[in-house]
């Protein structure tokens, strides 16, 4: 079995490498000269935790290769996965599909003999059937077969969410389809995997839904948190209390400044787009994109507050750029909206991000830059905490306490112990709980 990846962004690379590691000769395809030859130096562009080696260990074992030869990939594939980048076009915030067209001729003209081309891009419901019926246009004597294989890969834990899924949704309209696809995941299928096959359309429509239900489910919970704090009650005791229902589940449950990255933003603004132009409006998405956008503007404004009425030229330290732990991701972090809002109102923003800083620094470029927690809480009036990092979770309250000019902390990601913060004297800030200061 041998596979090609086209594209070798955050899906392309994961997908490619685990499949590598499923035994299957994987090639990935990108035209970005640059970026392939730095991978076959096994130089990896992103970070993610165990992928360097994942990718170092295949490549030793020729199981996997990179190149700018899409036609030869190709040629020799059985299957042909597309991992373009689908990014959110401007405007209508409908996903630009222009990097899946343009992979989709080459594929064409390369394609000989049976091939199954399958889309792992997050695409808008109908795209693998136009994709079908261009590719059967181009190619009118190549016998093709489209497959919809979205991916459900959350970024810092994407290798085990690979290699041990919940669930593997496949879009096939052919047994000959299907029985490729069934060799490609058979690893999967041998520790009882669910593997769900469906229509082209209903696997694109998973994707999406799982997004949207995601999302929708993170912002209802920022806004009990705010809620919480209203009533005098801890959104952490109310978290645990709806997630023992085994109906709701305890996943996603956790307050913060609103929710970010590469998925969730775009494929919900994607969502509703799809919904309207299908005139079956999805009300409740709608909501929790505009609720989610104003939410990190309200946590901004939750900093500012806590440097009391005159904020301009005073300083915050601020604790985590990406949108998430355990990644170097800043799309659409609540950093790149509240880090701003900070500096237009006068105050001097002093940063620190595990993994994140070389990727901030292309949008937050007014920020100083800190080699560690402490240093960038060196006289600061305030510290803010955006990314639940777990060396945030263990920083000595006492280094902190001498570090800050003032010792006002904002926790929006509520990773600090409320009664120890305050037993220190600190005016500590959290979201959704009762020790949170009016």
């Amino acid at each position: 079995m041998r596979i090609a990846m086209i594209g070798v962004g955050y899906v392309g690379l994961v997908s490619g490498a685990c499949f590598s590691e499923f035994g299957i000769d994987v090639v990935c395809v990108d035209q970005d000269a640059e970026k392939i030859e730095r991978l076959r130096q096994a130089k990896i562009p992103i970070y993610e935790p165990g992928l360097d080696a994942l990718v170092e260990s295949n490549v030793s074992a020729n199981r996997l290769s990179f190149t700018t030869d899409l036609t030869a990939a190709v040629r020799e594939a059985d299957a042909v996965f597309i991992a373009v980048g689908t990014p959110s076009r401007h405007g209508d915030g409908y996903a630009d599909l222009s990097y899946v067209h343009a992979a989709v001729e080459e594929i064409a003209r390369a394609l000989d003999g049976y091939t199954v081309v399958v889309m792992k891009s997050t695409v808008p419901v109908g795209t693998a059937r136009e994709i079908q019926n261009t590719l059967r246009s181009l190619a009118p004597e190549r016998e093709i077969d489209v497959v919809s294989n979205p991916e459900f890969l959350r970024e810092g834990s994407a290798l085990d969410d690979f290699m041990r899924p919940d669930r593997v949704i496949i879009g096939a309209e052919s047994e000959k389809a299907r029985e490729i696809m069934r060799k490609i995941y058979r690893p999967l299928y041998l520790i009882e995997t669910p593997i769900h096959f469906t229509s082209l359309e209903a696997a694109e429509l998973t994707k999406y839904a799982s997004n949207g239900f995601l999302a929708m489910k993170v912002t209802f919970m920022n806004e009990i948190a705010d809620l919480c704090e209203k009533v005098g009650a801890d959104v952490h005791d109310v978290a645990k209390g709806i997630g023992l229902d085994g109906r709701i589940g305890a996943k996603f449950l956790h307050p913060g400044p609103g929710y970010g990255g590469s998925c969730f933003p775009k494929d919900t603004r994607a969502l509703v787009e799809i919904a309207k132009r299908a005139a079956a409006p999805l009300r409740l998405i709608e909501t929790v994109v505009e609720v989610n956008v104003a939410r990190k503007r309200q946590m901004a404004q939750r900093i500012l507050a806590a440097l009391g009425p005159k904020p301009s030229g005073k300083t915050v330290a601020v604790l985590g750029l990406t949108f998430k732990p355990n990644t170097d991701d800043v799309r659409e972090s609540p950093s790149l909206d509240i880090v701003p809002v900070l500096e237009d109102a006068g105050v001097q923003v002093r940063v620190f991000d595990p993994e994140g800083m070389e990727e901030a620094r292309k949008h937050l470029k007014n920020a100083t830059y800190c080699s560690n927690s402490y240093e960038a809480m060196e006289g600061a009036d305030a510290l803010a905490i955006l990314t639940e990092w777990n060396e945030f979770r263990s920083l000595d309250v006492a280094r902190m306490k001498t570090c800050l000019r003032h010792p006002v902390v904002v926790d929006l990601r509520n990773v600090c112990n409320p009664e120890e913060m305050r037993a220190a004297g600190f005016d500590y800030r959290a979201i959704g709980r009762s020790s949170t200061a009016a």
